[in-house]
């Protein structure tokens, strides 16, 4: 009978860890649709900016850009229908924002009209920064949210590979027209995530800690911990909620955690990354690869990206937060330094790939797979959302910047990025002395008990 009862725990367990999974990769579908949106313009840069012949500055401030803006936007006030309307339904009218901004993209007649609808899909991208992460972290526990959480950024890679082949695949497909193929097909997905994140549930913690709900909070709860633990779970809960100090995030007492925050997302724009992503057919071409080569080369960039990503997921649990940033940190110097010799010294383009290819392997494995992570544990419950809001701000208005100043930096320096990644790799050295010097250890931690 013992046996039995063990055995029917042990099914009721898996049946539970399945069901959150299933949430989890429902919700996380948003990263997919974010990595999707930001990178599928980089095969439209070229032919857009043929097409309407806009000047470095409008095409990078813009074209290029403007969905970055809108990323910025739906970051900085995500937080907000978060909190208000609750975890699941901000994630539903994010899925109409990208589906909305695909065909608007798709359809537009001029430069000014297509900034307007990238922008729209940008407060999606902004506002799923902060939902998705928020959300995950809250219906998992301490030894599986990392990777779930995790799980996001996996989504964003996928979204990134497939939209690089894509790409790839719609060239030729409707003459001049291939770049609106490009950015309509996003549509598809943006569908079937609407219909998919229909199906989950409520956040208990915003449950509990927004509408007071307790016994809706308490059904949620039942299918994350074990029956035994729900009660003292939900104490907890309430307890971090009357033992809160300040309603305001910049009171003062979450400065440590705002640094945190602002650090880890400025670094992860600092490393480059969305200077490479964004432009690697540009960047390709420049080093001497064809046009449709450098177009499959991008492909290897996402397909690395999505490798390494999966082996973060794999290690982040059981490794730690703080040793993969230590790995990636060290990844990046490597290949940045190299990345720029190879520019400024006109070495073999395939060497130039490779060196790209540990790059993108080294943001994967650290900064790409802890970022949201991270950010989404060191807030306490009745802040996550707002301090969500604040680390992925920080991330997108960095980004942004970057992008929209690409262009300009290119011609200027001639179709010869290496002091660019010069630059990086020195901010790099500067993200490796934060990591070992100030960024703590949050792995196998419940949310409860995260305390700076």
């Amino acid at each position: 009978m013992n046996i039995k009862f063990y055995y029917l725990g042990k099914n009721i367990i898996f049946m539970n860890n399945k069901k959150i999974f299933s949430w989890s990769i429902s919700v996380a579908l948003a990263g997919f649709l974010f990595g999707f949106d930001t990178v599928v313009i980089s095969g439209a840069n070229l032919p857009i900016k043929e097409l309407w012949n806009t000047s470095p500055i409008f095409h990078g401030v813009f074209i290029m850009s403007m969905a970055l803006w809108g990323t910025v936007l739906g970051s900085v006030f995500g937080s907000i229908p978060c909190d208000k309307i609750g975890r699941k339904n901000t994630l539903i009218w994010i899925g109409i924002l990208f589906f909305v901004s695909a065909l608007g993209s798709a359809i537009a007649p001029d430069p000014y009209s297509f900034s307007f609808f990238r922008f729209i899909g940008g407060v999606g991208v902004g506002a799923s920064s902060v939902a998705s992460p928020t959300y995950i972290s809250e219906i998992s526990n301490r030894k599986n949210r990392g990777k779930l959480v995790a799980l996001y950024q996996f989504n964003i890679v996928l979204g990134i590979l497939i939209a690089f082949f894509s790409n790839y695949l719609l060239i030729g497909f409707g003459g001049d027209l291939d770049w609106r193929y490009m950015l309509g097909i996003e549509a598809i997905p943006a569908f079937i995530y609407i219909l998919s994140v229909l199906g989950v549930p409520k956040s208990p913690r915003w449950l509990i800690l927004f509408k007071n709900d307790i016994d809706s909070a308490r059904k949620v709860l039942t299918l994350i911990y074990d029956k035994k633990e729900i009660q003292n779970k939900i104490e907890q809960i309430q307890n971090s909620i009357n033992n809160k100090k300040s309603e305001n995030l910049f009171s003062g007492v979450f400065n440590h955690q705002i640094k945190l925050a602002f650090l880890l997302a400025f670094f992860n724009q600092l490393s480059g990354i969305n200077f490479v992503l964004y432009y690697a057919p540009e960047i390709l071409q420049t080093a001497g690869f064809a046009t449709s080569d450098s177009l499959m080369s991008s492909i290897s960039i996402g397909f690395v990206n999505l490798i390494f990503t999966l082996v973060g997921l794999r290690l982040i649990d059981n490794y730690g937060r703080k040793n993969l940033m230590f790995i990636g940190s060290i990844g990046y110097i490597i290949s940045l330094f190299t990345i720029a010799i190879c520019f400024i010294y006109q070495l073999d383009h395939f060497v130039l790939l490779f060196f790209i290819l540990i790059f993108i392997s080294s943001h994967a494995i650290g900064q790409g797979t802890v970022i949201w992570v991270f950010i989404s544990e060191i807030f306490p419950n009745h802040m996550r959302a707002r301090g969500q809001s604040f680390g992925s701000a920080v991330h997108w208005i960095f980004a942004a910047l970057i992008t929209a100043v690409t262009p300009t930096v290119i011609n200027i320096l001639g179709n010869n990025p290496g002091m660019v990644f010069y630059g990086f790799g020195i901010m790099m050295i500067l993200q490796l002395i934060f990591v070992i010097k100030m960024m703590p250890e949050t792995k196998g931690i419940s949310l409860e008990k995260i305390n700076f």
